[in-house]
């Protein structure tokens, strides 16, 4: 499958340098390997004499290593009313912090019911009051906005590198 004329060559059991491809395909069968193009876009591209599938077998294995670390971080919900007694937001307030030191988004919004629209002033107030409350584990990422019947805004974890800055 390699179309070209010369390949540098590379690995275990070879002497690195420039061969011609018909040189370095006779080698890969002496040994009962296969030439593999590491690096196609090098001059002159760069092959490897392995055992293609055994390749495959440890390219997969990084893989899933690689996704197996990164973390998927999810949004979580908290739900308020205008009328949100102090002790329901403490507890609430808590419960944010947890999610944002998890690495998680917070979404907090607050739900109006029937004639309640009208004290849209107090859902933003209490919004602002949650937003100061979280600015040490979270990031606002934009003032309260209305949406339908619901009045939300957006919290970040603060990321873990200014944290280990600051401690």
């Amino acid at each position: 499958m390699i179309r070209v004329p010369q390949v540098r060559l590379v690995g275990d059991n070879v002497e690195v340098g420039v061969y011609s491809i018909q040189e370095a395909i006779k080698m890969a069968q002496e040994q009962q390997l296969d030439l593999v193009e590491i690096s196609p876009t090098a001059d002159p591209p760069v092959c490897k004499i392995i055992d293609y599938n055994k390749f495959l077998y440890e390219k997969k294995k990084k893989e899933k290593e690689q996704k197996a670390k990164s973390k998927t971080s999810e949004v979580k919900e908290i739900r308020f009313t205008p009328n949100t007694d102090d002790h329901d937001f403490d507890f609430k307030a808590k419960h944010a912090e947890k999610f944002l030191k998890e690495g998680n988004k917070v979404k907090a919004y607050v739900q109006f019911k029937g004639r309640a629209i009208q004290f849209k002033e107090r859902g933003e107030l209490l919004l602002l009051k949650f937003a100061e409350r979280l600015n040490d584990s979270g990031v606002l990422e934009g003032m309260p906005k209305m949406e339908g019947k619901r009045m939300l805004a957006i919290w970040a974890p603060k990321s873990q590198k200014k944290k280990e800055k600051t401690a």
